[in-house]
């Protein structure tokens, strides 16, 4: 069995979110569609978003939303994974989401509008399109300072654009636009293109 205490330490971010309770399936259908297009991640129900666990009255009722969110809500459907964690004294659901390779995936809101959505930092974001990381990661141009300093920049803020990266590191927009296409091509970054202009956040935490 799972400890909890690393998650609530952790706090909320790209593959962790706190829910008190589920309140609509098509709310958590936009988290889980965004965990599965961006590198997986774990859904705690019963936690406040302060981190405090105060546990959950019905893990069944939690698990029929997650359920109707996965099955009816996202396309193509989602396939996630449960576990009861016990933690002083009460009930936390985990709900693991892994990263899919069937991505990506929509989720309908109420208006019966699909959209593509990603994780950003402890937010799920709408995109117009995703770029998929099919290339391998190069080792070299991770140690360049250029690369450095970017990442560096990308812990502390949310995101950031080719013009604003071009400013930081003293090159082109269109050299910084290319290398933040190649790094969201490796899987490094992802990039959010709604609205404009596009910019860029940190695929994974850390």
């Amino acid at each position: 069995m799972k400890r909890l205490a690393p998650y609530l330490e952790q706090g909320e971010g790209i593959q962790i979110e706190y829910k008190r309770t589920l309140s609509s399936a098509y709310r958590i259908a936009r988290t889980l569609a965004a965990f599965a297009n961006t590198s997986g991640g774990t859904i705690l129900i019963g936690v406040d978003d302060d981190g405090r666990a105060v546990g959950i009255d019905s893990e069944y009722r939690e698990m029929q939303i997650i359920e109707r969110a996965t099955d009816f809500l996202i396309e193509p459907p989602l396939s996630v994974a449960y576990e009861i964690v016990r933690h002083e004294g009460r009930n936390v659901l985990l709900v693991t989401v892994p990263e899919s390779d069937e991505k990506p995936h929509t989720a309908v809101n109420e208006h019966n509008e699909r959209t593509i959505y990603v994780r950003q930092r402890d937010k799920s974001v709408p995109t117009q399109r995703l770029l998929i990381d099919d290339n391998e990661v190069n080792q070299q141009l991770l140690q360049t300072t250029m690369v450095k300093n970017l990442l560096q920049f990308l812990r502390k803020s949310d995101s950031i654009t080719a013009a604003r990266l071009a400013k930081l590191v003293n090159i082109s927009t269109y050299r910084a636009n290319k290398l933040l296409h190649d790094l969201t091509r490796q899987g490094v970054l992802l990039m959010v293109d709604k609205p404009r202009p596009a910019h860029f956040s940190l695929k994974k935490d850390g």
